[in-house]
């Protein structure tokens, strides 16, 4: 069983847990990660782009010269897709990209993520996750404690105000609720920082 260091806000070593193997303790799937971040990526999309076809523009409605006799090549409307202005061939329609993945795949994934962070040593666990205030510099001293670099994701079990206002403004650091963290949000990231009800949550969920 993994073991991981619990910190408090100060940086200080306050104890040690010991993780579940079967959730931060196995063997990474990089396919399976790979076909959930794609499928997130995809449902992202809204698929709402359309180009009309030759019924849809305006225009055209009768023949722009006789079938026979002007020695100009037979055409039957100015709206036809050769014609400047005139309809698009096979162009997009509005449809959905969502792609369909098992529940279980997705569980994978999560577990392949939060076991390669804690291989890397890179799986933060801290006592609480509270600022005093809503103050960027606030957040930017936590960080500092804790000697992170890189992208972190502040990981809370439900909405803080001062946590997630604090964080908005850093450009490497994301605060989000562990039921809304998306897994393209998580393989994005370095460092995680999240409590131990949080990282307990997870051990729940995903066994």
């Amino acid at each position: 069983m993994p073991s991981v260091v619990v910190y408090n806000q100060l940086g200080d070593e306050i104890d040690k847990i010991k993780l579940k193997d079967n959730v931060f303790g196995i063997e990474p799937n990089i396919q399976v990660v790979y076909e959930v971040v794609n499928a997130e990526r995809a449902a992202i999309r809204q698929g709402t782009h359309k180009t009309k076809n030759r019924n849809e523009v305006s225009g055209g409605g009768r023949k722009p010269w006789r079938q026979k006799g002007t020695g100009r090549a037979r055409q039957g409307s100015i709206r036809a897709p050769q014609w400047r202005g005139g309809g698009v061939v096979f162009g997009p329609v509005p449809r959905s990209y969502r792609i369909k993945v098992n529940k279980k795949i997705v569980k994978l994934a999560l577990k392949s993520i939060l076991s390669d962070r804690v291989n890397k040593k890179h799986f933060i666990i801290v006592d609480k996750i509270e600022l005093d205030n809503f103050r960027t510099k606030s957040l930017i001293q936590v960080i500092k404690n804790l000697k992170l670099d890189g992208k972190i994701i502040f990981v809370c079990s439900e909405y803080d105000f001062n946590l997630f206002t604090a964080g908005r403004n850093l450009p490497n650091v994301l605060v989000q609720t562990k039921d809304h963290l998306s897994v393209y949000q998580l393989i994005d990231a370095d460092y995680y920082v999240m409590p131990i009800e949080v990282a307990k949550k997870y051990e729940e969920e995903l066994r």
